[in-house]
């Protein structure tokens, strides 16, 4: 019987797990107006940023994750702020998207009541400044949402706006447009707001916001880059139970993504409806003649997992496919690590390839009450595979790498690090790594 049961055991731990992702994406903060951008081999995911405590639009700052699977997200923290601004307001910071040319990386970021700013950076990953010192757009508080494609033959396109919807033509140097602001003409049935320019296969798209409220995301579509636009439907209905919607659309690695945003972190703490939105993924597919077939509201289960994760090399604590309880945070030594961890809060990591085995598990980390790392596979109630303690330390920042032995394991698994301790926060956690043996 000892016998058949260890042989359970070892299957178990040499298992295959196919890992999706879970609504929403993101849970250490609320995030909003998900921009995402492909670059390079990389999914740069820029996002505005619900405060804790919003009732109403309380935004400060823009936030990045980036992915190159899809599932596990690894958090940058604010990487742009209304303080970029000189001449923006203390709140206000609304739906930003980035886009790369030439070297340089341009944010378009519409400041409320104030007009869209521009800010520059040489690396996705920023610093952004203003170049301009004043707004880019300016008309009206209508001038919000902004959205840029550059085309094939290198015109870049400038999208925003509610309830209208209007367009330039930026000049090269991405900071500057030429000729007259045009208001649409043709402005797609149930158009609200948040608009996602974008051409694909030949077709160039327009999705956007539609109705309000609930704000579901329709789309329109055309043969050229400034229209005439024609209504082709809903990519999706607006549900009662979240009432803002904001698309971001973009191919990667062979898959088709609309991304967007609902309330159930906030629900999950208040019945109380509140600004404090969490961005969601989903897949999306294209017919022949290029419209998109409607989609569900957003699932509770997310996208599949592209590839696997490799467990060997450094992986910050902070790359995350979901987490229970724990925030982030940034400080000069460590960059962006874990925090507010509690007894019983857990992290849970996609589809680590342990090709080669492994034996040890190391990690950064800095005590404060102490606690330990108690490490699963494939749930939390999946195997485990062995703790590393964390001694209690007093002196903030004091960071110590630790390494622990664990069970051999082998396969591609789900890692779930869950939280022991007494009670209040229990240590901070900077990255981890396995080793062979």
């Amino acid at each position: 019987m000892k016998t058949l049961k260890l042989f359970f055991a070892v299957l178990l731990l040499a298992s295959v797990t196919v890992s999706r992702a879970q609504n929403p994406i993101i849970q250490t903060k609320y995030t909003a107006d998900p921009a995402p951008l492909v670059y390079k081999d990389t999914v740069f995911l820029y996002v505005g940023h619900d405060e804790d405590d919003a009732t109403n639009f309380k935004m400060f700052n823009w936030l990045l994750y980036t992915s190159t699977d899809m599932v596990n997200w690894t958090d940058h923290g604010k990487i742009a702020s209304l303080h970029d601004f000189s001449w923006a307001p203390q709140n206000g910071a609304w739906a930003a998207q980035v886009i790369a040319r030439n070297g340089k990386f341009y944010m378009y970021c519409p400041i409320h009541l104030k007009g869209i700013g521009v800010l520059v950076s040489d690396s996705p990953y920023g610093p952004f400044k203003d170049p301009l010192g004043k707004p880019m757009i300016f008309q009206s508080i209508n001038d919000i949402d902004p959205t840029v494609y550059i085309d094939d033959d290198g015109q870049a396109y400038l999208y925003w706006g509610n309830p209208d919807c209007w367009y330039v033509k930026l000049n090269k140097d991405m900071i500057s447009y030429s000729g007259a602001i045009v208001k649409i003409d043709s402005k797609p049935a149930n158009y609200q707001e948040g608009p996602w320019f974008y051409k694909r296969a030949g077709h160039y798209y327009l999705a956007y916001a539609s109705t309000c409220c609930p704000e579901g995301i329709g789309y329109a579509m055309s043969d050229h880059a400034t229209g005439p636009w024609i209504y082709k439907g809903m990519i999706m209905d607006g549900n009662p139970v979240s009432s803002g919607n904001h698309p971001g659309i973009i191919d990667y690695k062979g898959n088709s993504y609309v991304f967007g945003f609902n309330y159930t972190l906030n629900y999950a703490k208040t019945k109380t409806h509140n600004e404090r939105r969490s961005v969601c993924l989903a897949n999306i597919t294209y017919n022949a003649d290029g419209t998109i077939p409607k989609l569900p509201f957003w699932l509770t289960e997310g996208v599949r997992q592209l590839g696997t994760l490799d467990p060997y090399v450094r992986t910050e604590a902070e790359t995350i496919s979901w987490a229970s309880g724990v925030k982030t945070d940034k400080d000069d030594e460590a960059g962006m690590f874990v925090t507010d961890i509690d007894n019983g809060d857990y992290i849970r990591v996609c589809g680590a390839d342990f090709k080669s085995g492994a034996g040890k598990f190391t990690a950064n980390v800095s005590g404060l009450s102490g606690g330990a790392i108690e490490l699963h596979v494939d749930s939390l109630k999946g195997p485990v595979l062995g703790q590393l303690d964390v001694q209690g330390n007093k002196t903030a920042g004091h960071w110590e790498t630790l390494t622990c032995r664990i069970k051999k394991v082998k396969g591609v698994h789900d890692i779930y690090f869950v939280f022991k301790g007494n009670e209040g926060q229990l240590f901070n956690f900077n990255w981890w790594k396995f080793k062979k043996d």
